[in-house]
């Protein structure tokens, strides 16, 4: 991929989603790649690879599913939620947590440069998770102001994670967005209500 500022048509992409590879991570490139329902995923060792997957993992947010258990986590009130008050914190949690089937992280330090750019002109939002004053879990990802694009989140605790997912949720929810995008299923995300839709429905969604 060159430097300007454009993507191949997504119904290019491989069977795994691949859809370009190089090109730069400025601002205006990932929020282009977003708003035409592309990311980057790529390790240390690798050209920077472009994602446009079909189907697409999403979550309507007035469908997240709180089990009995989690609703009894939040009665109790052990966790406080706040919002974009240590973005670059949850980003280096998220990056250092260990996860079942990876080795090592795709945030790279240029991919922290990136999101950390986009979180300072206000496209990009963290939430945190605390109790007792330590930040104890959080997630991060890119706002288009009806979607938002979740990255990456952690948990040092258990179920804070699920608490940052749910409680986004609601509020964006309530603010009317039409979509929480996931990316890739997963059986953690799947089990909080998120589904599969087919590509096209998903850009359809972004392009209102």
């Amino acid at each position: 991929m060159n430097k300007k500022l454009e993507f191949p048509p997504v119904d290019t992409a491989s069977e795994d989603g691949l859809l370009a590879v190089g090109g730069d991570l400025s601002p205006e490139r990932l929020l282009l790649a977003y708003k035409n329902g592309i990311f980057p995923w790529f390790n240390d060792d690798s050209l920077i690879l472009w994602w446009a997957p079909d189907p697409r993992m999403i979550l309507h947010p007035n469908k997240v599913k709180v089990s009995k258990s989690m609703r009894k986590v939040i009665r109790d009130g052990a966790f406080t939620l706040t919002k974009n008050t240590c973005f670059e914190q949850v980003m280096d949690y998220c990056a250092q947590i260990e996860r079942k089937g990876q080795d090592g992280t795709w945030i790279t330090p240029e991919m922290k440069t990136a999101y950390m750019n986009l979180y300072k002109k206000g496209h990009a939002k963290s939430f945190e998770v605390w109790e007792d004053g330590e930040l104890v879990g959080g997630l991060y990802g890119v706002d288009l102001g009806h979607v938002f694009c979740g990255e990456s989140m952690f948990s040092l605790r258990p179920n804070a994670s699920k608490f940052a997912f749910i409680e986004m949720a609601r509020e964006f929810g309530e603010k009317g967005y039409k979509i929480i995008d996931c990316q890739v299923h997963t059986d953690h995300l799947e089990s909080m209500g998120a589904e599969l839709i087919p590509r096209k429905d998903f850009l359809e969604i972004l392009q209102r």
